[in-house]
């Protein structure tokens, strides 16, 4: 007996973009994994080292577990840092980059319109990276970094921390006292 599986994939939105009139670096990932869209927060996934990248280069930066998202976000608007995805919507089973299918790039000139001191965009990973062109054109500077993500298991934490590290100070978001992590 064979029996058909419904190869359709549903249609994936991705979220808003955590930015305003005072961003001037963005982060922009690819598309938010499963634990990111059920959470409706940016790198939800307790083994996305983002955060703690973040926290280690601003170790006031609210933890997830002394703060709500919310304020944490806030908090990197404040500093001029903002996040966003390549990708406003997409097909896709999982998590993982490679099974996106059909994507749908945001829109770029619209978000740096909102956003008057965008200078520059740090793409989270290399599926990110692969739309760098399209941000080059708007005459912003593009930093290609590695992925934050737990499938990025080639790059330790040292590795992750400092090329993050080099891309702010490089962006002119200052950093002192960066931590090492403790896992």
């Amino acid at each position: 007996m064979t029996v058909a599986l419904d190869s359709a994939l549903l249609r994936l939105q991705g979220l808003p973009p955590v930015a305003d009139a005072r961003t001037r670096l963005l982060i922009l990932g690819s598309f938010p994994g499963v634990a990111s869209l059920q959470a409706q927060q940016y790198y939800a996934h307790p083994h996305n080292k983002l955060w703690p990248i973040l926290a280690a280069l601003w170790p006031q930066l609210p933890q997830p577990d002394r703060a709500d998202y919310a304020a944490r976000c806030e908090w990197l608007l404040q500093r001029g840092l903002g996040l966003w995805d390549v990708y406003d919507s997409c097909e896709r089973q999982g998590s993982l980059d490679s099974a996106i299918r059909i994507p749908q790039v945001n829109d770029f000139a619209a978000l740096k319109q909102r956003c008057p001191q965008l200078q520059a965009v740090a793409h989270n990973g290399a599926e990110s990276f692969k739309h760098a062109g399209k941000l080059a054109g708007l005459g912003l500077v593009v930093y290609k970094l590695p992925s934050t993500s737990p499938a990025n298991a080639g790059w330790s934490w040292e590795r992750k921390l400092t090329a993050w590290r080099d891309v702010m100070q490089a962006a002119g978001l200052v950093h002192t006292g960066i931590q090492t992590e403790k896992e």
